[in-house]
């Protein structure tokens, strides 16, 4: 088929190119204009568009679907389009540009954590089991029939790890449900069963609530790392702990939120027991190891943030 990719973020150039190694036809790449990024605000081209460059491929870029872009999708008269991780909605005027529709790579089992961030919200909610999901665009927010589906395993450390691992076994998956398409032997399955809603992850998410069990701890922590990245006051700054893992062998007193060192591990006193911690970031600091930032200051406690809502 003659398609368009669109996507933006590096869990979108997996499926880029295993598209680009398919017998679809890219007819052009769609991504979010450059960026500013770093502490200098370089702009920066998205890594789909840098990608997609390498491979030969003519861009558009575009923040919003409206206007001048449409005409474009529209002059390319494609198939289908292919989305992960573009970035922005696609109104009615925009899925009509496409034969057989829009067609995106969801990260998790969908009706489950529809929304921006299902990753991170499955991996703050505990889950042990995700996967991912192909379904067809509509008006709603994830709602469109189901194409393909693929169960996983979500052990990761972190988002990150996640995302890669869930971006490298989707892209495959994307490009079958495509083939079933030029096929004719695509089913579209209504979504079913109980349905959740994957918000943006804000810093607010981020806040340790140390008073909690070690595992909704560690869970917090792994969901929301690296980015905006797990974090707790010291002295009314904020502080960011990564690396966080069960002690469950540590069985010393201690209050909740006290860091310390138990046979030379860092270890940070949780509700029901402690953690390790493998890094600390200190307000306005680099990333260190915790050893290390014990070794320069002694024990500390942090304030234990027990208001979270429920």
């Amino acid at each position: 088929m003659d398609i368009v990719f669109a996507g933006t973020p590096d869990v979108a150039v997996p499926a880029l190119e295993a598209f680009a190694e398919s017998g679809h036809r890219i007819r052009a790449v769609l991504t979010r204009p450059d960026a500013p990024v770093g502490r200098k605000r370089v702009l920066t081209p998205s890594p789909v568009k840098t990608r997609a460059l390498e491979l030969g491929l003519p861009v558009i870029e575009a923040g919003r679907l409206r206007g001048d872009v449409i005409a474009q999708l529209q002059a390319l008269d494609v198939d289908a389009v292919a989305v992960v991780a573009f970035g922005a909605i696609a109104g009615p005027a925009a899925l009509a540009t496409a034969r057989l529709g829009w067609f995106n790579l969801h990260f998790s089992l969908l009706p489950a954590y529809r929304g921006a961030a299902p990753v991170q919200r499955a991996l703050i909610g505990g889950e042990t089991t995700s996967g991912i999901s192909v379904f067809r665009i509509d008006e709603g927010m994830d709602t469109g029939p189901v194409l393909r589906r693929l169960e996983l395993p979500l052990d990761h450390a972190d988002v990150a790890e996640a995302l890669a691992d869930y971006a490298r076994r989707g892209a495959p998956e994307l490009v079958a449900a495509f083939d079933d398409l030029a096929a004719g032997t695509a089913t579209l399955t209504p979504q079913t069963g109980e349905s959740s809603h994957a918000e943006k992850i804000t810093v607010t998410d981020a806040h340790l609530d140390l008073s909690a069990p070690t595992a909704r701890v560690i869970d917090r922590a792994r969901g929301t790392s690296p980015a905006p990245g797990p974090w707790v006051e010291l002295d009314g700054k904020r502080t960011k702990l990564f690396g966080l893992s069960p002690a469950p062998e540590v069985t010393t007193p201690g209050a909740v939120g006290e860091l310390t060192t138990w046979q030379q591990q860092p270890v940070l006193r949780c509700g029901d027991g402690w953690v390790r911690v493998e890094q600390i970031q200190p307000f306005g600091k680099a990333r260190m190891a915790t050893a290390d930032f014990l070794r320069g200051r002694g024990d500390v406690t942090f304030d234990p943030y027990t208001e979270r809502q429920a």
